[in-house]
């Protein structure tokens, strides 16, 4: 408690004067800049937080997101302090979960750009005070390049060990998984690509970084049926399930505009009008060579719509939306009703 207090003093004493001014008028530029980083805020950062705070893992994918499962977001943060982390944009995000999500007392931005500011200590104060943090979207491998291996990572981490609610948004969703797509090129790989040389240079994949309960074994995608992103993630899973030698990897797909909430006991509730989608092998490749096409025998597919439930300590979906026989043949993904 006392350390909370310290840090919400410390982040008070240097924003305080800023979020005055950003609940009267919003302003064009940032609030602060600190080495690597600039700050935004809107709402009162020193107000108590009026609830409890409590587990949550949200995990959206992209585009618009539900209202109904922001709220949960909402009230698993208390109604108190949200953190928005992201590599570029500004206060747009933070504006609207302020305003069209509402309920809550204040939303910080950090714009982080490289490994410095995941050493700046007034940076770390607002991490540390924060009831709920939110990543944006844009490309996770600024993520991963500025903070991974930093006191922001460690803070990241403590805050969930905490029971505090974590989320993010398409680029910020791929990093939320014990394994991620780590973009490390700056290009978006597509599924062709990815089955066409599943082991290439290009399937840049990410090993810890975050460590968040229930997502160990677990690697996600985003924008996923709109941007036919299907065959990348069997791509994904099956190049992890060979180099980790653990067949229990999975791949979780978000569809845009839907998100996938994760309670403190593990189950997970979907919302929005798409799927989440699970892909579960529970076996290695037929055929993974260098700069060869993949090979899959047949394996499930498992949608996940708002009647569902997953249990992510089982993975067993309960009212499943639908169920799809998938295989990959010389690189080409061929799904099938069951």
């Amino acid at each position: 408690m006392l350390a909370r207090l310290s840090a919400i003093a410390m982040a008070t004493a240097l924003f305080l004067p800023f979020a005055a001014r950003a609940a009267d008028a919003p302003a064009k530029g940032p609030d602060a800049v600190g080495p690597g980083y600039e700050y935004y805020v809107i709402g009162d950062i020193a107000a108590p937080t009026p609830g409890k705070t409590g587990p949550l893992l949200a995990l959206m994918g992209g585009g618009d997101w539900p209202m109904d499962a922001f709220r949960q977001f909402v009230k698993q943060s208390g109604g108190g302090h949200i953190v928005v982390l992201r590599a570029r944009g500004g206060r747009e995000l933070q504006d609207e979960i302020y305003k069209d999500v509402g309920g809550v007392a204040s939303v910080e931005t950090l714009v982080i750009h490289d490994e410095d500011a995941g050493e700046d200590p007034k940076l770390l104060a607002v991490i540390a005070r924060a009831d709920g943090i939110f990543f944006g979207g844009g490309d996770q491998s600024n993520y991963i390049r500025a903070w991974k291996g930093t006191a922001l990572n460690r803070a990241l981490d403590a805050h969930v060990k905490a029971g505090k609610p974590i989320g993010g948004t398409s680029a910020g969703l791929a990093i939320l998984g014990g394994y991620s797509y780590g973009c490390l090129d700056s290009i978006s790989i597509t599924s062709p690509e990815a089955l066409k040389n599943p082991t290439g240079a290009s399937v840049t994949l990410v090993r810890d970084f975050l460590h968040l309960p229930y997502l160990s074994k677990v690697i996600t995608d985003s924008h996923f049926d709109k941007r036919d992103r299907q065959g990348r993630l069997v791509a994904f899973v099956g190049r992890l399930i060979q180099e980790e030698g653990d067949p229990s990897i999975t791949g979780l797909g978000i569809d845009e505009g839907t998100a996938m909430l994760i309670d403190g006991e593990g189950v997970g509730r979907f919302y929005g009008p798409g799927h989440a989608w699970l892909v579960r092998p529970m076996a290695r490749p037929a055929t993974i060579i260098a700069g060869k096409p993949l090979t899959y025998a047949p394996f499930p597919i498992i949608g996940v719509g708002p009647d569902s439930r997953l249990d992510f300590k089982t993975f067993k979906v309960t009212k499943p939306a639908f169920t799809l026989t998938a295989r990959v043949k010389d690189g080409v993904l061929i799904r099938s009703d069951r």
